[in-house]
């Protein structure tokens, strides 16, 4: 069996047509240094191994090995080997290293396509996702990975052959199964196996029912302010979005349309970014309007198990029998976002020709670990941290709601903060620039969101405020960082009612 090596010299010695074949595998070997192809303190291959991968003689090898090494390309010391060299002889030189198989292209203006471009302006991604005060981060380091480890390692000794080839059922179906009956005692969801399509998370998800159910310009409400993520996979996918204001009763739908939406997105539980709860009197008037017209509510239910007061409500989805509602959840939030598993849960007709356009779009797989999450949750272990992160998160959320009020005072806590979720919105005087407070802050490693990104540039009365995520924030960590944060709204004229934490 030929090495990497043995390949990349095969292809190169087909590019080399003049000279002997010794100086041919020089050139070649040397090039292959001078790229980066081989690294600098990389052993090269024994003469008669190469030989033979390249099927040439012996000596032709040892004549190029012989060269490299007169020429300071390579070190060869009896009994170690030939190593390549630390300091090779272009570095010794001023000029810029040639690379000889390295072309630059005609046209280096590539164009995106007018939805790409478009797609590309509103990207709203931050490199930073981990510490004070990232909205939406959970603790991954409280995860108990020692036992999602172990059943990941038991399963994968044996594994069944179905779980290592490509998925066309909508997933692991253990998954399925373990999550319908962990979501009708958790969340009131009427639902079973054959209605759960699994997900690599809501992006995906959100994804799947927009090409399915809508067609290019289709109507879609979404509340306004909402979740960038949702917004971008809605332009994408060449939607007409329709922004909802929200209220402290949640989105405020119109009575009488004029133009009907194919999809309704909301967050019921916990608004997002603003946090309040839909009402009962708004979850009905959405029910019946999308039943009259025949159009899909989509009900992202993205953090409902971190509730720290109050009773939780039951999911939108459950409402009603036969509701014409889409359900969407994510194990971001209460396990680690790289796990990337999301789940909808679709009524019985849609159930087989999404699983099968999903199929058609997205290969699924992953079922090693969808089934090791499904022993996870049959075995306890996911109610058992969830209930844990609610005491710690709980925590964590009084501690900072502690801090805005002495350093800042109860204005500064939306009014509708319903004491949930994994972040909190810090309202700031509509006079002030919640995007360059976040920038000063970001500037000096404090992570916040302006809160005025998330509304649609069309809407007129835009809040002010800032996103500050405390799940995955320490009390003493969060302390220092509220304390630079602090000094980022002074400088920015907001008055405080102490001078420093």
């Amino acid at each position: 069996m030929r090495s990497l090596l043995g390949d990349h010299v095969l292809l190169r010695l087909q590019q080399e047509t003049g000279g002997a074949l010794h100086q041919r595998l020089f050139h070649c070997l040397r090039n292959a240094i001078i790229e980066g192809v081989l690294p600098v303190k990389t052993r090269l291959p024994a003469s008669r191994d190469l030989a033979r991968e390249i099927n040439v003689s012996r000596n032709t090898v040892l004549s190029a090995y012989e060269q490299l090494q007169s020429e300071g390309y390579v070190e060869a010391r009896t009994g170690h080997g030939t190593w390549v060299s630390e300091h090779l002889p272009e570095s010794f030189l001023n000029t810029q290293i040639f690379h000889p198989y390295k072309t630059t292209p005609a046209n280096e203006n590539y164009l995106l396509s007018q939805r790409g471009t478009y797609l590309l302006g509103h990207a709203s991604a931050s490199p930073y996702q981990w510490g004070a005060f990232v909205p939406g981060a959970p603790d991954v380091t409280e995860f108990p990975h020692h036992i999602f480890s172990r059943i990941q390692a038991d399963l994968s000794r044996e594994p069944d052959i179905n779980h290592l080839i490509y998925s066309n059922a909508g997933g692991c179906v253990e998954l399925r199964q373990a999550l319908a009956d962990y979501l009708r005692v958790a969340r009131s969801v009427q639902c079973d196996t054959d209605q759960i399509i699994i997900t690599e998370g809501v992006h995906q998800a959100i994804d799947l029912v927009s090409r399915a159910l809508t067609d290019l310009g289709d109507h879609v409400w979404i509340e306004d302010p909402a979740y960038w993520g949702a917004l971008n996979m809605l332009r994408i996918n060449g939607l007409n979005i329709v922004p909802m204001p929200v209220d402290a009763e949640g989105m405020r739908p119109e009575t009488n349309p004029t133009t009907l939406p194919k999809l309704i997105f909301v967050t019921p539980s916990h608004q997002y970014p603003l946090g309040s709860r839909l009402s009962l009197a708004r979850r009905k008037q959405l029910l019946e309007l999308a039943k009259q017209h025949s159009c899909w509510i989509v009900e992202d239910d993205y953090d409902s198990e971190f509730r720290f007061a109050g009773q939780p409500y039951p999911a939108l989805q459950g409402l009603i029998p036969n509701a014409p509602v889409i359900y969407m959840g994510t194990f971001s939030k209460t396990i680690y976002p790289a796990l990337r598993i999301g789940y909808l849960i679709v009524p019985k007709a849609l159930f087989t020709p999404l699983r099968t356009v999903a199929a058609e779009l997205y290969r699924g797989g992953h079922l090693l670990t969808q089934r090791a999450l499904a022993e996870f949750i049959r075995g306890g272990h996911y109610e058992a941290h969830i209930r844990r992160m609610r005491l710690l998160y709980g925590k964590r959320r009084a501690y900072l709601v502690k801090l805005i009020q002495r350093y800042l005072g109860n204005f500064f806590l939306h009014e509708f903060d319903e004491d949930s979720g994994l972040h909190l919105v810090m309202q700031l005087p509509n006079t002030c620039d919640d995007v360059n407070i976040a920038t000063a802050a970001l500037q000096r490693g404090v992570k916040v969101r302006p809160l005025s990104q998330y509304y649609m540039h069309s809407h007129a009365h835009m809040q002010r405020g800032l996103l500050l995520g405390f799940a995955c924030v320490e009390e003493k960590e969060m302390l220092m960082a509220f304390g630079v944060l602090l000094q980022c709204l002074k400088e920015a004229g907001i008055t405080t009612l102490q001078n420093s934490v």
